[in-house]
């Protein structure tokens, strides 16, 4: 097990196999590895916090105090979703203490499974993405693409809608499409190329605020397919942080409140979504970016998990104030690439 620390007393352990293992001894040397980490029994309080079903295979006969399923997608609708992925979803909700969901239409998909389901749409680092307001510097490999610039960041896999980009591209070739993050599950020889398309691969978070001040326009142009009916892009108040103005496809839970807020343009066809982006274009930003600032106030991250940690405790049997958020050892299990 290869452990390495992260600021606040996290630490992350990832499991080293070697290669050509069948699938059931991935999960036996998984298992080995955890109970050898953390043991089967628990010494004190212990959370396990499930982001993939996948990971109870190896794990479900540990011993915790507090089981969550973090549902931050719909995993069944991905492309080569197995069979085994249901049968454990399935195993997990009859185990969990408590399902948190990443949007509001996940959580009325999920409400019904679950006798204690809680949406907890995306929340927002505001003070990391507002740097995007200031900085003045673009990155050396942006500083060349002319303006208007149209930038999408985020991994790049079957959830977007390649095709619209190509067209909106041929549509205005005097627009640039500044493309950020990894290439997954598609074949990146099957991106479009176009003079006005940069596929600039994947960048780290903390560059990112950097990339976004050289952008006139946020573009989240997701495919309205199965892998994305439920998903909530964390993305969407990141872009407005940055005091970056959006237009995205119809998901859901960007229509829903971003769209109906006027917060973000919703596109959906092609000719639309070059026509709100002229809007974009035209307008002033600052009664819009106001209107964000109001909007982004009222949630953040420590909100999020102020009231995710009230709903542990309960479960607990403790209260808010006789244990802080530190006290609660949490084992958060992570889908892999």
């Amino acid at each position: 097990m290869d452990l390495s620390d992260r600021p606040q007393g996290v630490t992350i352990a990832v499991p080293m196999l070697p290669e050509g293992l069948a699938h059931e001894d991935v999960v036996a040397e998984q298992h080995d590895l955890i109970e050898k980490l953390i043991g089967r029994e628990a010494s004190k309080t212990r959370v396990f916090w499930y982001y993939t079903p996948m990971a109870l295979a190896f794990s479900s006969d540990l011993e915790c105090d507090l089981c969550i399923y973090d549902n931050m997608d719909e995993l069944s609708l991905f492309r080569g979703a197995s069979q085994e992925l249901l049968s454990l979803e399935n195993d997990l909700f009859s185990r969990a203490d408590l399902v948190f969901t990443g949007g509001m239409s996940l959580y009325e998909a999920k409400r019904n499974r679950h006798r204690s389901v809680h949406a907890f749409p995306s929340s927002i680092d505001f003070n990391h993405f507002s740097k995007a307001r200031g900085v003045k510097q673009d990155p050396a490999d942006q500083a060349q693409i002319p303006y208007p610039r149209l930038g999408f960041f985020g991994v790049i896999d079957e959830r977007l809608d390649v095709d619209l980009v190509a067209q909106v591209a041929e549509l205005r070739p005097d627009w640039q499409f500044v493309m950020i993050g990894p290439v997954v599950k598609i074949d990146p020889a099957s991106l479009p190329q176009r003079p006005n398309l940069h596929w600039l691969g994947g960048k780290s978070y903390d560059e990112l605020p950097q990339y976004l001040s050289g952008w006139n326009i946020g573009v989240m142009p997701f495919a309205l397919n199965e892998a994305t009916k439920f998903i909530s892009p964390t993305k969407t108040p990141e872009f407005l942080a940055a005091g970056v103005p959006v237009v995205s496809t119809a998901i859901t839970d960007v229509v829903r409140p971003y769209g109906e807020k006027g917060l973000v343009e919703i596109a959906r066809s092609v000719e639309e979504l070059v026509e709100k982006a002229e809007l974009i274009l035209a307008r002033p930003r600052e009664s819009w970016l106001a209107k964000v600032d109001r909007h982004l106030a009222a949630g953040s991250w420590d909100k999020t998990w102020a009231s995710m940690h009230k709903l542990m405790l309960d479960v607990t049997g403790d209260t808010v104030a006789d244990r802080p958020a530190s006290s609660l050892p949490v084992y958060a299990t992570t889908p892999a690439e």
